[in-house]
């Protein structure tokens, strides 16, 4: 008989010996999760009761049917537009403060960095860039449409300005951490040789970055066509605005009508993103 025939037969455990911790695990998120949901208050059940169940339903019955006048729909198709408009000139904006911000904020692109520690001027002023960046995206975009609407009125502008801040915070922070986690040996090698940051950045970090930035760029845009809806209840403009003048006139035809619109404008930036991050991939 060999020696492999002699062995025992192993048999399978009788339960699995992950259980504990599993068991562990799942218990310490319901303590953790039991006091948030009782901080908010979040009871959902209260959803199906037959009160609430009959006011749903009232509401939704004031949906329908959607509004569909030549004239009515002629203004949502502008306003449409007006959307995607609000929301790609706050990401070009967004992109003309973020780039800036994220060349003078990378440690890789400092000189002084070179030698290990970076000069105390350098520094101060990366540090105060970055806290920059982080009020900038700290505060919502609602918060800034409401700012600019007191300053510049009611419009796309605010919208503009608003999407361009938060953006603009966003972009820079996300950038700044895709550029200093590659590959930085041929950035650094051109420095030492005496190359510009605009050189160095474009010859040596831009090229093996380039994919993961624009991608990430177009993400911000799709973003930024939803922001764009929502900024306008406050104001911003858009297709926003128009949905909150028919909701105050308790007009739910046309609150449909542009909801389905802007379904579709979100899918349709969904598709044009997922294609673009498919080809620069």
């Amino acid at each position: 008989m060999s020696q492999a025939s002699a062995a025992p037969l192993r048999t399978a455990p009788s339960r699995d010996p992950a259980w504990a911790g599993r068991v562990f695990w799942i218990s310490a998120a319901l303590v953790v999760l039991w006091p948030l949901a009782a901080a908010t208050e979040f009871r959902p059940w209260t959803l199906f009761e037959a009160a609430n169940l009959k006011v749903t339903g009232q509401f939704l019955a004031s949906f329908l049917p959607p509004a569909h006048a030549p004239d009515f729909l002629a203004m949502v198709a502008r306003e449409t537009w007006r959307t995607v408009a609000i929301a790609t000139a706050g990401m070009t904006l967004a992109l003309a403060l973020a780039l800036p911000l994220t060349l003078l904020s990378t440690r890789v692109l400092s000189v002084s960095a070179l030698s290990g520690r970076m000069a105390r001027g350098p520094f101060w002023l990366r540090q105060g860039l970055r806290w920059l960046l982080i009020v900038l995206r700290s505060v919502p975009e609602l918060i800034w449409a409401l700012v600019f609407v007191r300053v510049v009125g009611l419009g796309p502008t605010a919208g503009v300005f608003a999407i361009a801040l938060t953006y603009g915070g966003m972009l820079g922070k996300v950038y700044g951490e895709i550029l200093e986690s590659g590959e930085t040996h041929a950035t650094e090698t051109l420095l030492r040789n005496g190359s510009s940051r605009l050189q160095a950045f474009f010859y040596g970090l831009l090229p093996q970055n380039a994919g993961e930035l624009t991608s990430y760029t177009v993400y911000r845009w799709e973003c930024a066509i939803r922001s764009s809806v929502v900024l306008g209840f406050v104001g911003g403009g858009g297709l926003g605005q128009q949905m909150d003048n028919s909701m105050k006139m308790f007009n739910g035809g046309e609150v449909l009508t542009m909801l389905a619109v802007f379904v579709a404008l979100v899918a349709l930036a969904d598709h044009v993103s997922a294609r673009l991050r498919k080809v620069l991939a």
